[in-house]
């Protein structure tokens, strides 16, 4: 295989000509799925801890664990994202070299930069568990998990890794095989860690977290294999892992922003679940049940929003614009009408749901009330989520930056502090006495419920603005890496005969 390969040699799909619905669809549906595998980690882990019979610690301590987790995950998502607007671009101008160029930078990167916070998470682990409120045998547990979850991260970074340099290209499919094969594997020795089924002792909350871990050791080894190979829409060369700064420098330029807006809402996350802490261990049980629930809408749109960013990407880097703006309009309409439905059935059978994860009547009424505040708005939310897609293939990562911001930051945070809690607060100078409602739990949920009706408003809004309609691939950057690559020239060209 040589380095100008064609476009049909490698398996991907083009979203830059055709009626954009099956398209899309094409595109989305491996993600979709892959996103609601992906959640079977957690909703794995979730059901056969709860079979634990602590009275609900190892599922309170899990929960906890979810958004501190995920603050680091984010990072690798920050990261990728500069890579699906990056690779989908140069794919829809047809540079495949320069491509391949960014998927060998971004391994480098993600390597990187997660084995520092592998490392970081591991020292702080006990004073991060504290900070969000974890006590007792709750933080026993919380920390068995947390250990081996850390060890985790550069397996979870390079799957990240390979999973967005496929998407930019075109190709979902492969990913989402894998991702069902390793899921596959975490459901099955799920029990065996965890409550010591056959010859394996019972490890609790450490076995969840000692699956997840054999299970994305074998999806990132995998992953690579396969992006060596070459034929499945991008291609990893060894020699595109030397540091090319022009890459680097626009992968950090266009990945920042995310990866602000990753942490920003995983901060977020640590923030309401401490403040959900506070009111005890059913609302917390609850509400770790509650968010996965909600993951699961979560996992269609934010898989819809990453072929939505595939889609935008080739579109603006093959300069058609108004195509572009059509698909992010086309998969925002259909992901709200299908998370409506979801979430429809979930308000109406809420004690049915929670259910299937927890006996503890305590718990299941608590979920209730999560789910018949909440439920109704998930669609709402899921259409943030697409229009960020686009803006992130668009290379305009700012953008839904500010939204993760506004909507976290700006429109839950304080509308919790004002409707959960009891305080008050007298103005110097002025006289004025401000008092917090004190809703209890149920202003924690109504809080979440306000931002996602805000952050839709500004969302929409902004989309319309059209100020995201400009590629990423522009002349310098094109400059920079053809000055890199006539360096280079010579190496390559024995690289590239070593990969023939």
């Amino acid at each position: 295989m040589s380095a100008t390969e064609s476009e049909d040699e490698r398996k991907r799909i083009d979203m830059t000509t055709g009626a954009i619905p099956p398209k899309l669809l094409h595109l989305a549906w491996p993600l979709v799925l892959g996103n609601l595998l992906q959640t079977v980690y957690n909703l794995a882990d979730m059901f056969w801890v709860g079979q634990i019979g602590d009275g609900g610690v190892s599922v309170a301590a899990v929960s906890l664990m979810f958004p501190l987790s995920w603050m680091f995950v984010s990072t690798a998502m920050g990261i990728t994202a500069a890579t699906i607007a990056l690779v989908s671009q140069y794919v829809g101008s047809g540079d495949d070299r320069m491509a391949d160029r960014v998927v060998g930078q971004t391994i480098l990167l993600t390597v990187t930069v997660s084995t520092v916070l592998a490392a970081i998470g591991l020292y702080f682990r006990r004073p991060l568990l504290l900070l969000i409120g974890a006590r007792d045998e709750v933080f026993v547990a919380a920390l068995a998990y947390i250990e081996i979850i850390f060890l985790t991260l550069p397996l979870t970074f390079l799957f990240f890794a390979f999973r967005s340099s496929l998407q930019g290209a075109g190709d979902t499919k492969t990913a989402m095989w894998l991702v069902f094969v390793s899921a596959g594997i975490n459901v099955v020795i799920d029990p065996f860690f965890i409550l010591g089924w056959g010859p394996f002792p019972e490890m609790g909350t450490r076995g969840a977290a000692i699956a997840t871990f054999i299970s994305r050791a074998f999806a990132t080894g995998v992953g690579v294999l396969i992006l060596l190979d070459g034929r499945f829409g991008v291609r990893l060369r060894l020699g595109d892992l030397r540091p090319n700064l022009s890459i680097q420098r626009k992968l950090v330029d266009i990945g920042y922003p995310s990866t602000i807006d990753g942490w920003a809402r995983s901060f977020a996350s640590v923030a309401m679940a401490g403040f959900v802490a506070r009111f005890g261990a059913n609302p917390t049980a609850a509400y770790g049940i509650g968010v996965r629930l909600m993951s699961v809408t979560w996992a269609v749109a934010g898989a819809v929003g990453n072929a939505t960013a595939t889609g935008v990407g080739q579109n603006l880097g093959a300069q058609t614009l108004d195509r572009a703006a059509t698909v992010a309009r086309v998969a925002t309409a259909g992901t709200m009408a299908c998370i409506f439905a979801v979430a429809a059935v979930l308000f109406v059978f809420p004690a049915q749901a929670m259910g299937i994860f927890v006996d503890s009547p305590a718990v299941i009424a608590e979920g209730v009330l999560f789910l018949r505040i909440m439920a109704p708005f998930w669609a709402l939310f899921a259409g943030v989520m697409v229009i960020q897609g686009a803006f992130r293939g668009a290379g305009n990562t700012r953008e839904a930056m500010v939204l993760s911001f506004l909507s976290r930051w700006i429109f839950r945070l304080p509308v919790a502090l004002v409707l959960a809690f009891a305080w008050t607060l007298t103005i110097p100078g002025l006289g004025i006495t401000i008092a917090a409602l004190d809703w209890g739990i149920e202003g924690i949920w109504w809080a979440y419920s306000f931002g996602m009706v805000l952050s839709f408003v500004v969302a929409v809004a902004w989309f319309r603005l059209g100020t995201w309609k400009q590629e990423v691939i522009d002349e310098g950057t094109e400059s920079a890496s053809a000055s890199d690559a006539a360096s280079r020239a010579e190496t390559d060209a024995d690289h590239e005969y070593i990969d023939d």
